[in-house]
Formats: C-alpha cells, structure tokens, sequence
C-alpha cells in the first residue's frame, strides 16, 4: 500500500509538472501558477487520470484548445492510458479601492457610446444574453434614465411595476432593472443632473441583484454622450471595464474617440471598441455592402492604443427582434450577428478576468 500512495503522490507531482506547460494566454502565466487547477483537482486510478481546471470565466475563449492540450499532455506521461479533463469555472470578483461594490454583482461591464443611434443597446442587450449561453449568471441594468429603451427590447410591457415599485424582472435568463418598468406608456423623465446621478446610484445600490444567487456578470447600458450618468456610474460603483460601441462612420468613429477620452479620464479601464452596423450581406445573392464604411472602428481601435473586439454585421432581423421583444440572440441564436457577438462576449469575459488580476495585484501592492 504504501508504494502505491507513494506512486500516487509522483502521479499528482507529475501531472502538475506536465499542466504547467500550459500559459494563459492574456495573463501570460502558467495554469497551475493562476491558481486554475490544484492537488484537490486530480484523481489518478491505475493507468486513468481525470483533472479539473477551473477557468476564471465560463466564455474562455481557448477553452477548447486549453481541454485539448491538457488533454494531449497527460496522455503524454508514462503511465497514463486515459485523461479525462473536465473544464468548470469560477467568475472572481473585480474591486477597485475607494469604491463601493454592488452588493450580489462580481464584475460590472459598462456598455457606452458618444452617439446615439449605433445599436449601443441592441449590443448590451445581447451581450447580457451571449454571456448566459456559456453558463454565466448575468444582470442587465438600463441607466439609459430618460430614455429607456432595455423593457421594449426584452420583451416588458411599460408600465408593468408602475403601482408596485421598481423591482428586478427576469427574462430568457437574464435579471433586468430598468425606470421604464415604472413608466407609463409615452411618460417622459425630465431630470436634471443631481437626479441622473441619484437614479443610477438606487438602481445600483438598491436593488436586489443577488438575491438569487450572485451574479457573475452586471452589464450596464449607459445612455449616449459624456454625461452625469457616465460620470455616476464611475464614482458609485467598481466598473471592471468599459465598451465603446460605434459604427463605420466618420462621425460616429469621432464621438466614440470622446467617450474614450472621458472614461480615461475617469480612470474606468476601456476594454474596446465594437464596430456595429459593419457591413450589410445580402440574404438573397450573398453580395456584401459597407453601407456606412468599413473598417473605421479598427483603425480607430488601434489609433488609441485599444483591442478591436470585433465587427457585427448589418441584419434587418436585429431590428425586428428588438421590436418584438425577442432579442437575436434568441431568436436567432445561429446568426451570422448572434455568433458575432457571442465571439465579443468571450473576448469580453477574458478582458474580465485580467482586470480582476491587475485590481488584485493593485490591491495586494
């Protein structure tokens, strides 16, 4: 018996060993350094091993690839007839000092633009919805307050809590929040700035976001232009990262360089830019059109030193399903747009995950 735990006690040393040749690929370090698999992960019967590495995000973007190496790996070692790899995650939650944390919320992603009228909060919406495919527990809140446009888009009729007060409305598996629920149909918000700022700061604060459990995600649909709700969201609340959504055009391209501008200022990490509307295909001969340019959004990406996240393409159904109430990414969940975003919500998440180590590292510094 004892040569046996003896041999187990090497199996484990060796597997660790042959698991540390695997790097993440944004953090630049090993696997088993990350903290991504331990002794506690590993159970070896005979010529058999079975693992399990632990992902900081469940949309990983080299998932796959990181199973497949792991894979090929431990079937490399002397011994070893069977891996079975088993990849599970575990969303860290990302602080910033001197802030506040939205009780039930690890990571909050801010979705912004400088301009209206780019599809801002057609991507938020489905973003939100992307990031659940992969098994993430998700929240959508709507600090678009005098304009709110996030109940029409999922499907809440106006005016559903506007005798019972503002509370969480869950839809296609996402927890939604937005004023629109306690508005009226055609009821307009006419705030000034200190209300703005006071309205963000309850939909933050006071709802119960993790009531059912926390979540891994808050994405937050920011209304257009640099203003009081942008800057609220900044000082109230630990925003792990922001993303600028534009379109090809020069205009818009020159707005969306501003909204990077303030939220430097506000020293809210930028995670990207996202070119919507890039380019239109048509359904019946295939022929591809740049209605309004093309390419822009890169190019400006890599003027201010940011990740391009990646190009959504021009589809009348996008605008169909936000008129019903039936996002695209459920209603048309194999889309050439669906699998666009879906492909941005994993670069979003890993960008995630850096931001909660390098908050870490701040904070242990």
């Amino acid at each position: 018996m004892a040569d046996d735990k003896s041999t187990e006690e090497v199996s484990k040393k060796d597997v660790l060993a042959a698991l540390s040749q695997i790097e993440d690929p944004d953090l630049h370090r090993d696997i088993v350094s990350l903290g991504f698999i331990n002794d506690e992960d590993i159970n070896i019967c005979g010529g058999n091993v079975a693992v399990r590495i632990v992902l900081t995000t469940p949309a990983c973007p080299v998932r796959e690839q990181m199973k497949q190496q792991a894979t090929e790996l431990l079937e490399a070692l002397p011994g070893i007839e069977h891996a079975e790899v088993d990849m599970d995650a575990d969303v860290r939650a990302t602080t910033m000092r001197g802030q506040k944390p939205v009780e039930g919320v690890r990571n909050i992603i801010a979705v912004a633009s400088n301009k209206g009228g780019v599809g801002k909060s057609t991507v938020a919406v489905n973003l939100a919805l992307a990031l659940t495919k992969f098994g993430a527990k998700v929240g959508l809140m709507d600090a678009d307050l005098t304009g709110p446009n996030l109940p029409t888009m999922m499907g809440v009729d106006a005016g559903l809590q506007a005798d019972t007060g503002l509370s969480i409305v869950e839809r296609y598996g996402v927890r939604l929040a937005s004023i629109g629920f306690v508005l009226k149909k055609g009821l307009a918000v006419v705030w000034r700035g200190p209300m703005i700022g006071t309205g963000v700061r309850q939909l933050l604060h006071d709802m119960p976001w993790g009531a059912e459990g926390e979540l891994d995600y808050l994405v937050i649909d920011l209304p257009p232009g640099t203003s009081d709700a942008s800057m609220s969201m900044a000082q109230e609340a630990p925003i792990a990262g922001t993303v600028i959504v534009t379109t090809p055009n020069s205009v818009s391209l020159e707005d969306a360089m501003k909204a990077v501008m303030m939220f430097e200022k506000l020293q809210v990490p930028v995670f990207g830019v996202i070119e919507n509307m890039s380019y239109f295909a048509c359904p019946h001969c295939g022929e591809r059109t740049d209605i309004f340019g093309h390419g822009g959004a890169r190019e400006t990406a890599e003027e201010l030193g940011l990740d391009f996240l990646g190009e959504i393409p021009l589809d009348v159904a996008v605008r169909e399903s936000s008129d019903s109430g039936v996002p695209i990414m459920v209603s048309a969940p194999d889309s050439p747009v669906a699998q666009a975003i879906l492909e941005i919500a994993q670069k979003i998440a890993a960008k995630t995950s850096v931001q909660h180590f390098f908050a870490q590292t701040a904070a242990a510094s």
